[in-house]
């Protein structure tokens, strides 16, 4: 079935990703494609306390904020996995609330438009970091490990997969630019200390 008419078929999910959903999404989808959101753009602007730091070291990942638009990829999911998919995604993205789940309108890049799910960033809660100076953003994420895994490989991943979409995120261009500073100035004390590499 073509896109076009996957567009009207109100019964499926559609759900927007535009961060970690883009490259490991966790559910079952019928097909995916290149969206635009408008009225929100990507931004490393969530203190992460779970995923990727905890609350005495926190991490930074990406949100949906207000202003300008987006471009990401936008899942259908068939009707009869809706509710499984939407369980997950709440339990994902809503475990400390800083995210609002909420039902925009998208616009793909082959035409045509939908509802979908997309999680937004809430600018009350206490983990919404705004917008933050390079030099401290690259901090947060450079020394940020949570339950999933350690900062810079959430970040890298989405950079590297934003470029095979052939989508530009500048500011995540900069902060994979800063970090690859930081592994090369590291490398030469981690090298030197790599005699016991087992503590």
């Amino acid at each position: 079935m073509s896109l076009a008419a996957t567009v009207s078929c109100s019964d499926d999910l559609w759900v927007f990703g535009y961060g970690s959903l883009m490259w490991r999404p966790g559910f079952d989808y019928v097909e995916s494609a290149l969206a635009w959101v408008h009225g929100y753009h990507r931004s490393l602007c969530i203190f992460s306390h779970v995923h990727r730091g905890t609350p005495e070291r926190p991490g930074l990942v990406l949100g949906l904020d207000k202003g300008g638009s987006c471009q990401g990829v936008a899942f259908r999911v068939a009707a009869k996995e809706r509710e499984k998919t939407v369980q997950y995604l709440r339990e994902r993205e809503l475990v400390t609330a800083v995210y609002l789940e909420k039902t925009v309108g998208v616009r793909f890049a082959e035409g045509g438009c939908a509802n979908a799910l997309a999680y937004v960033v809430d600018r009350s809660h206490c983990q919404y970091a705004g917008r933050l100076p390079y030099d401290e953003m690259t901090k947060l994420i450079a020394e940020g490990c949570g339950l999933a895994g350690d900062n810079p490989a959430y970040v890298r991943n989405t950079y590297e997969h934003l470029l095979q979409l052939d989508i530009h995120d500048a500011e995540l261009a900069e902060v994979v630019r800063r970090l690859d500073q930081c592994s090369c100035r590291a490398a030469p004390a981690q090298k030197k200390a790599g005699a016991n590499p087992g503590h």
